[in-house]
């Protein structure tokens, strides 16, 4: 029996010749037509992420978010809401939502954050709406939370990309808790037993970067490299909240 070949266009560089008794159709639909207007209908489909950006004190993770910012990666950031007191430099509704913990609790209770944890003695939480409004409008999500929170946020949005934040030694990490001088002797050493802890738990996150000292901008190429693959995905599922 003779078998029908046809050519292919590889790249616009060359050709192979394939069986049509033996090509799949794309999302194996039986109208080859149909199905293939679809595939490529498909690859014009915003394919919006909600990236998750975790790791121990001390790691980098608000100044990874900030350089995204200021090299104005198109995401929508999530400014996570804490009962703690506000840093010198720290300005309310862009480092974070500043509230009581009354407000907290009452948010809690009208069912307004994704994932709420208490993290060294503050509440820390993610506001639901603002994450929810710009998935739908197609827009990356990308929040920071501690180890704890990721894991939560993990079990509620199985499709969530997270990404675990370290620095390149213990070392390294050690000193740059010291260097921001916003804890007495023993938060200090509390927050670098926990650093220690949390490091046992990276194989819960997909990837890991690794933040070198002064090297912030191919941290951030790591993370948007990341973002980038995880959008190529063939086995890509949208994030329902």
């Amino acid at each position: 029996m003779a078998i029908i070949t046809q050519k292919i266009i590889v790249d616009n560089c060359s050709s192979v010749s394939e069986s049509s008794t033996t090509r799949p159709t794309p999302g194996g639909l039986t109208e080859p037509g149909l199905a293939i207007q679809e595939w490529y209908q498909d690859l014009k489909t915003p394919r919006p992420l909600l990236v998750v950006i975790s790791g121990p004190s001390g790691v980098g993770k608000d100044a990874t978010i900030m350089r995204m910012k200021e090299r104005g990666y198109p995401c929508h950031f999530v400014v996570t809401v804490t009962t703690r007191e506000r840093r010198p430099n720290e300005i309310d509704g862009v480092d974070y939502h500043f509230v009581s913990e009354t407000e907290f609790t009452e948010m809690i209770g009208r069912g307004e954050l994704l994932e709420h944890a208490i993290v060294y003695g503050q509440y820390k939480g993610i506001p639901k709406a603002g994450v929810r409004a710009a998935l739908t409008s197609g827009q990356d999500v990308v929040m920071r939370v501690d180890v704890q929170g990721a894991a939560t946020v993990c079990q509620i949005v199985p499709q969530a990309v997270t990404i675990f934040l370290t620095a390149e030694s213990e070392e390294a990490l050690i000193e740059r808790l010291r260097r921001r001088r916003t804890e007495d002797t023993d938060q200090l050493q509390h927050r670098i037993d926990m650093a220690r802890a949390e490091l046992h738990r990276v194989n819960e996150f997909k990837y890991r970067v690794v933040n070198r000292e002064c090297s912030l901008d191919e941290t951030v190429d790591e993370v948007i490299a990341v973002m980038r693959a995880e959008k190529c995905r063939v086995d890509w599922q949208p994030v329902m909240l």
